[in-house]
């Protein structure tokens, strides 16, 4: 029977109301399975794992030669291995400043679980001593410690073994650097919006200056940010603002965030763990989590997704999630978009409460069971840190943005270099040189990337791969270098490259 008009202009409007559902439910963050986003690249889901308080020379100065004692995790570099710009026999017996590097041995006390250093934006500045990179000991060292010279000290492929064949098999940089100086926040803050300006309020002392984040004010619209202290809050556009602009997937996932408790509405967060040590540490850390300062992105009250299949969506979380979810989203054949994770304290890296061992068993960990998932073979895991905890590192990376100020002393005092007319003070940049790895089935292997890069490198990949635009208003993604330079992306014959090692040892299995 011939269809009738009738039921042709009825078919076409069924039709019609079914793409424009479709079409809302896209908007809502309702994309169906499947339908991943255009990427100027192969690389469909990006997982940055945001670890805290490293230098690049205190974990691969003296890479891809390890001591290799007995009793310890052994490393043995390929003969094709090159070198990196790291600790040569000069800098090892006769450093300029009061102590030469020694190495810190996972099987003795204290070489593991250190005292933390001195991390401020103008103390880090002064250890630098226009670019002479000598006064680390007497400016850097922790208060807490004993033997100030450890903060001269490294670890080689004994102890940060896992990271030593991560950069074995993948790619490495050994020129990449902080956006600015200073402490974890601004680093978080460089991360999300290569941009540290627009805090509210615009001074505490120690803290924000001129309204720009120089220390570690706890946010605002954070339940479980202490109830004494500085507080603040971020204006501006973060890179999450631009994801949602584009309708895509994405999310913090953060260790520690589910809340232990809710009482009349408001969240704590007193989950705990032992680090190696034995010491009882806390998951979350407010101060690490970035989306949390601005309005547009918190989770105030760190609500839960409203659904497994609503993680990297819009609803009640506000793309702020505990680390678990990353791992429902996973399961569940979900991987957002764009991932950043952080891990649980104790495991973050970061020397006084973490240590290298507790976040060698959180890498490996979670790159192992990437890499069983569906999605690995589109997949890239970034490795980057918030900042270097002040340990030393013997490469002063260009200054990029200069700034005048009383907290600046990077080039004498009040001076990091000459800012230009309305630029935005207290940005002095680029800052320390730290750790960067890709990790990916395109990664090009055992390479070492001489690239110029940042934290805001990581921001400009996002933005370049999904097409989102510029954060603009004096942001460092205009001018930061590539990540592009540690991918082959002809390589499609190596989609399946993995490489699983023992989270305990950091060996292969």
């Amino acid at each position: 029977m011939p269809r009738s008009r009738w039921s042709l202009g009825a078919a076409l409007l069924l039709a019609g109301a079914v793409a424009c559902i479709a079409s809302v439910a896209a908007l809502a963050g309702g994309r169906q399975k499947g339908d991943d986003p255009a990427t100027t690249t192969p690389i469909k889901h990006l997982v940055v794992i945001f670890q805290e308080n490293v230098s690049f020379d205190h974990y691969f100065g003296t890479y891809p030669n390890a001591t290799n004692p007995a009793g310890e995790p052994a490393f043995t570099a390929a003969s094709d291995t090159p070198s990196v710009n790291g600790l040569n026999n000069g800098l090892l017996s006769a450093n300029p400043n009061l102590a030469n590097p020694a190495r810190l041995d996972p099987n003795t006390p204290g070489d593991v679980v250190t005292c933390d250093q001195d991390h401020n934006y103008t103390d880090e500045q002064k250890a630098f001593d226009n670019g002479l990179m000598d006064k680390f000991v007497q400016t850097l060292a922790g208060g807490s410690c004993t033997n100030k010279n450890i903060v001269m000290d490294y670890y080689d492929g004994n102890t940060v073994t896992a990271l030593w064949n991560y950069a074995q098999h993948f790619a490495m940089s050994d020129n990449s650097f902080g956006s600015g100086f200073g402490p974890s926040t601004p680093g978080a803050l460089n991360l999300i919006r290569g941009q540290t300006h627009g805090a509210t309020p615009a001074v505490v002392a120690g803290n924000v200056a001129n309204g720009t984040v120089i220390g570690d004010p706890r946010p605002l619209l954070d339940d479980c940010s202490p109830t004494t202290g500085t507080k603040i809050q971020m204006s501006g556009t973060n890179v999450g603002d631009l994801l949602n602009a584009n309708n895509l997937t994405w999310g913090w996932f953060q260790g520690g965030f589910k809340p232990s408790s809710t009482v009349n509405g408001k969240a704590a967060c007193a989950t705990t763990h032992k680090n190696v040590a034995g010491a009882t540490v806390t998951d979350y850390i407010p101060h690490h989590e970035p989306f949390q300062y601005f309005a547009s992105t918190s989770n105030p009250h760190h609500l839960p997704p409203s659904a497994p299949d609503m993680i990297g969506k819009t609803d009640q979380a506000n793309h702020q999630y505990d680390l678990s979810d990353f791992w429902t989203a996973v399961d569940g054949g979900n991987l957002p978009d764009v991932s950043f994770l952080k891990a649980a304290a104790y495991q973050d890296g970061h020397a006084g409460y973490s240590d290298p061992l507790d976040e060698q068993h959180f890498l490996v960990d979670t790159i192992n069971r990437l890499e069983k998932s569906n999605d690995w073979k589109n997949t890239a895991v970034v490795i980057a840190y918030d900042d270097s905890d002040g340990w030393y590192d013997h490469v002063m990376g260009p200054i990029l943005s200069q700034s005048n100020d009383v907290n600046d002393a990077l080039t004498g005092p009040g001076s990091c270099g000459t800012a230009k007319a309305g630029a935005y003070q207290d940005r002095c940049g680029y800052g320390p040189r730290l750790p960067l790895l890709v990790i990916s089935p395109f990664a090009k292997q055992n390479f070492v990337d001489g690239t110029l890069t940042d934290q805001s490198s990581i921001l400009r990949f996002v933005e370049d791969n999904w097409q989102l635009g510029r954060i603009g208003n004096q942001s460092l993604d205009a001018i930061a270098g590539t990540l592009n330079n540690m991918f082959d992306f002809t390589q499609e014959d190596e989609q399946d490259q993995k490489l699983f090692l023992d989270p305990t040892t950091g060996e292969e299995r």
